[in-house]
């Protein structure tokens, strides 16, 4: 089978016309983990090996509909490749499969009795992308945000055995915190996909404006903008950080470590000044190595 991106994939009639087994498509599922360019370390070295196969699945189910949502460059064909995912991810929860995304899923939903509609908010998420690139306000945001990063935590809860209103709240807040770090981390490269993920309810109270970021224009208003901006998110990650002690302590080292991560990132941001209109922020080899041995260092002191 061939080994394709998901750009690549779909516009291969081979690809698409294929078959494929259980064992073909965990490898293509593994191949895409570990070598797509924008991906990150799916697995740690403390998630257990029979998790491995799982978080792969489910990380390219993840991967694909992004894909197919930022990689296309047509938001119209986009809209169709995730219409047609959306029907691919029915037909896996009527017992039909063809894609290999899904013929490596279909045990991994079934085993951890993952539900239907997890995914189909993320993909409701990236249809979302496609023709909505302005927030009125921080509720209009975090609904997106609800779809865009909420399911991912969830979902890895339940890969890891937990299933309840409690760690799914704590878990919301932390990825809408990475969702927002990630945002406020890449505000000048997302505006030149024309979105703005700053509330315009926020811009207009400090006198600030979308022109602004066009011109990359930093002034003490857009700095206040982003001063409020990096307190909501750092006040989530604050909320989440309770989540760690309350999962198995190797999955409680993972979150830790996102969720530093996340306020590492916010840390760069006021260093220098809230001005990400010039200088994107981002966490150096340096300060990974440091927030991996920190981590460490705080599940020592946590076993059990």
């Amino acid at each position: 089978m061939p080994l394709l991106a998901p750009k690549e994939y779909v516009n291969s009639a081979e690809a698409l016309n294929d078959t494929y087994t259980k064992p073909e498509a965990e490898r293509y599922t593994r191949w895409l983990a570990t070598h797509h360019y924008e991906n990150f370390h799916v697995v740690t070295f403390l998630l257990p090996k029979r998790l491995h196969q799982d978080f792969y699945n489910v990380y390219s189910f993840c991967r694909w509909a992004d894909d197919l949502g930022d990689e296309i460059g047509d938001p119209a064909e986009s809209l169709r490749l995730l219409a047609w995912w959306r029907r691919e991810l029915e037909a896996m929860y009527a017992g039909q499969v063809k894609h290999p995304v899904f013929v490596a899923l279909q045990g991994t939903a079934q085993k951890y009795e993952l539900p239907k509609q997890l995914f189909s908010d993320l993909i409701s998420a990236f249809e979302q992308d496609q023709t909505v690139t302005r927030y009125q306000d921080w509720t209009a945001l975090f609904s997106y945000c609800r779809c865009s990063a909420n399911p991912v935590g969830r979902l890895v809860l339940r890969l890891c055995g937990y299933a309840d209103e409690e760690r799914d709240s704590l878990s919301d807040s932390t990825c809408t915190a990475l969702q927002l770090a990630n945002f406020w981390q890449d505000v000048t490269v997302d505006y030149e996909k024309n979105r703005v993920y700053l509330p315009l309810d926020l811009l207009a109270r400090h006198g600030c404006s979308v022109a602004d970021l066009a011109a990359r224009n930093f002034t003490p208003a857009f700095q206040a903008v982003m001063r409020d901006a990096v307190s909501v998110a750092r006040k989530l990650f604050l909320e989440g950080l309770p989540l760690v002690k309350m999962v198995d302590r190797r999955l409680g080292f993972d979150l830790d470590l996102f969720s530093r991560g996340g306020l590492r990132i916010l840390d760069k941001i006021e260093q220098q000044s809230y001005n990400v209109l010039v200088q994107r922020p981002k966490v150096s080899k340096v300060d990974r190595v440091a927030l991996v041995a920190h981590a460490l260092v705080r599940a020592a002191f946590t076993l059990v």
